[in-house]
């Protein structure tokens, strides 16, 4: 009886709202969340832990990136200056060989005057003691024999002149090329450069330097090969052994492993000196640019 009332006034009340029961499950949400984490909400806690976030190990491995990544950059920007220097260097060559061109045309058209204007002068001479024969009038002997005597020792400069010169520059230096031919090469490496220490201006210094660059190849010091071909080829680009010395220099960048810088050697090979290189030294050079995988 006493439930009646109460299942009567049940029954006459409303039904709940569509926002009284979203209030409804929400609450019932977020008792369950309560219930189920007690730390948080789900978005705040779920796939999280207690531990750090970064262990020791995982920050070690990060240095150890950020060292790579720095000596890497360091790298590249060591590189980049050596390329810079290296262009700075070859530029100064280029323009240095121009100057020696220009000075050593100079000096052969110099040369060339000096050898037009003293050949007249020696045919002269002959003429001048020409003469000299003639003794047919007596009178006249007087007068003559003064004028008839200096023919008299004329003979002996030109047979004088006629005698080979002894050259000694030219023997030294074939005395370093035989060593060299021997493989001797620290002897003919100290003989050629007291060749060139004694004689500078021989024409066979560039050969002698060539020669000094060449031998260092052979006995395995190619750095010091390298170092020496270049300086010849810088110091007299004019120099008849200057092409040779730049093809071994690309040789021996091929031994230090740098074919990138043996290509450049050949291009500027190509590039000075041209149709001026010598058909063995072409053919050498077209091998060694295909060995080099020059494009």
């Amino acid at each position: 009886m006493a439930l009646l009332p109460s299942t009567a006034l049940a029954q006459r009340q409303a039904p709940p709202t569509p926002d009284q029961r979203i209030d409804r499950l929400e609450r019932q949400v977020q008792q369950m969340q309560r219930q189920l984490f007690p730390k948080g909400r789900p978005a705040d806690t779920a796939g999280f832990s207690d531990d750090p976030a970064a262990t020791q190990s995982s920050v070690v491995t990060l240095d150890q990136r950020l060292d790579a990544l720095e000596k890497l950059m360091s790298d590249l920007v060591r590189q980049s200056e050596e390329n810079g220097n290296r262009l700075r260097s070859l530029e100064s060559g280029l323009s240095q060989t121009k100057a020696d061109q220009d000075q050593r045309i100079s000096a052969l058209e110099q040369r060339m005057s000096q050898a037009a204007t003293a050949a007249p002068a020696e045919t002269s001479e002959p003429a001048a003691a020409a003469p000299a024969k003639p003794k047919p009038t007596p009178p006249k002997t007087p007068q003559k024999t003064s004028a008839a005597t200096p023919p008299a020792s004329g003979p002996a400069p030109a047979i004088a002149a006629s005698l080979p010169a002894v050259d000694e520059g030219e023997d030294a230096y074939t005395q370093g090329f035989h060593l060299w031919e021997e493989g001797q090469y620290d002897q003919a490496i100290s003989s050629l450069k007291s060749f060139s220490a004694t004689y500078p201006k021989h024409r066979r210094v560039s050969y002698a330097n060539n020669l000094i660059g060449r031998a260092l190849l052979d006995k395995g010091d190619a750095r010091g090969a390298a170092e020496a071909l270049l300086a010849n080829y810088r110091s007299n680009p004019g120099g008849e052994r200057a092409p040779d010395s730049l093809f071994y220099l690309g040789q021996a960048l091929m031994k230090l492993g740098q074919p990138g810088q043996a290509c450049k050697a050949y291009g500027e090979l190509d590039a000075v000196y041209g149709a001026k290189i010598r058909p063995d030294l072409k053919k050498l050079e077209s091998d060694a640019k295909a060995q080099a995988q020059c494009s």
